[in-house]
């Protein structure tokens, strides 16, 4: 039988969780950062879901968050009508980027020397981050909010995704759209995977994947319920989506079945994202936490123990991240059970 898949639950935000990022791979592991209504967003441990820090400055909802690649620098995107880039090592405010309304979406460059953000303004900005006080390159077309933008294309192109149902492709350079799609719903999230070139996006109740320099279709996965983001496996053999019933689903990203389903937040999940090493995903929703969730559930990783030996049957061991006194609630399941065993706080 298989074994129970137990996510670890990150607490400490106080209102939904609406967007999340990891870093790639440091010498110091990898870092995962959440956006949240609270204002406050917090930077984690990736493997673990251990807080590190909060981002404090903001005076209204964080919408959107990013950390560079080397998890040096962060950005976040928010209702105050700015967008903030921080020293993602001491947690100092580093820049305030004024904008005229309110900001949904932050994307370094692959270098980190720029800033791409979206928002309700409906135009996107491109800040030289070695020139703060240099006004923006700006780039407008969209006739609704945008709700995320991103680099794609070696920093050459940026994609871009509103509320006015398109998605649109854009020259770095000339500032003009290359291809835009059209939906019959507003798109809900967008994620790009460098390696192979995939955009993935989701909308309405679909999972649809599209080759990023073209926008070509390669796919779409139609899921039981209204789906808020999506996520694929670096090694691009599943993905993995969640949504409005409160459920995570994986499917096989060839042949497009359901592999397994399960629930464990307790409000719509709001964003979903694969770690940069694929072994465990992150995911956000309305009940204020993130979790984390096992790509091979048992598999002895992070903070997951599985210990079989001096227990009665096979007994998973959870350890549950609690900040910000980086403590952990230990809990023993036993398998293809939800009864606890056992229950403490331990340094």
């Amino acid at each position: 039988m298989a074994m129970r898949q137990t996510p670890l639950t990150c607490s400490g935000h106080t209102r939904p969780v609406v967007d999340l990022a990891f870093s790639g791979i440091t010498p110091y592991g990898y870092f995962l950062i959440s956006a949240c209504k609270d204002g406050k967003p917090m930077l984690r441990q990736g493997d673990t879901g251990d807080w590190i820090g909060t981002f404090l400055g903001h005076k209204g909802a964080v919408w959107g968050a990013t950390l560079n690649k080397e998890a040096t620098k962060a950005a976040t995107a928010a209702a105050d009508f700015t967008a903030k880039v921080w020293d993602a090592v001491t947690g100092d405010e580093v820049l305030t980027l004024a904008h005229k309304h309110i900001v949904k979406s932050v994307n370094f460059t692959q270098d980190s020397n720029c800033l791409l953000t979206g928002g309700n303004d409906k135009v996107l900005r491109i800040y030289d981050l070695g020139k703060p006080e240099a006004e923006p390159q700006e780039i407008a077309g969209h006739t609704s909010a945008i709700k995320k933008a991103l680099w794609c294309n070696n920093d050459q192109q940026i994609l871009s995704a509103a509320d006015d149902k398109t998605i649109r492709l854009w020259d770095k350079n000339t500032k003009e759209a290359v291809k835009s799609l059209s939906f019959d719903a507003s798109v809900s999230s967008m994620e790009y995977i460098p390696d192979g070139e995939v955009l993935v996006i989701t909308y309405g109740r679909t999972i649809a994947f599209y080759k990023a320099h073209s926008l070509d279709l390669i796919k779409t996965v139609d899921a039981p319920a209204s789906i808020h983001s999506a996520s694929l496996h670096p090694d691009k053999d599943f993905f993995v989506a969640g949504g409005d019933d409160f459920k995570l689903y994986k499917y096989d990203y060839t042949t497009k079945e359901e592999m397994e389903s399960y629930k464990g937040h307790f409000g719509p999940i709001h964003c979903v994202r694969f770690s940069p090493d694929g072994e465990l995903y992150a995911s956000g929703s309305e009940d204020g936490t993130l979790r984390l969730w096992q790509t091979a559930v048992g598999k002895t990783y992070g903070l997951w123990k599985c210990v079989l030996p001096g227990f009665p049957g096979d007994v998973c061991i959870t350890f549950f991240s609690v900040p910000p006194g980086n403590k952990y609630a230990v809990m023993a399941i036993r398998r293809n059970t939800a009864m606890l065993e056992e229950s403490r706080y331990q340094d």
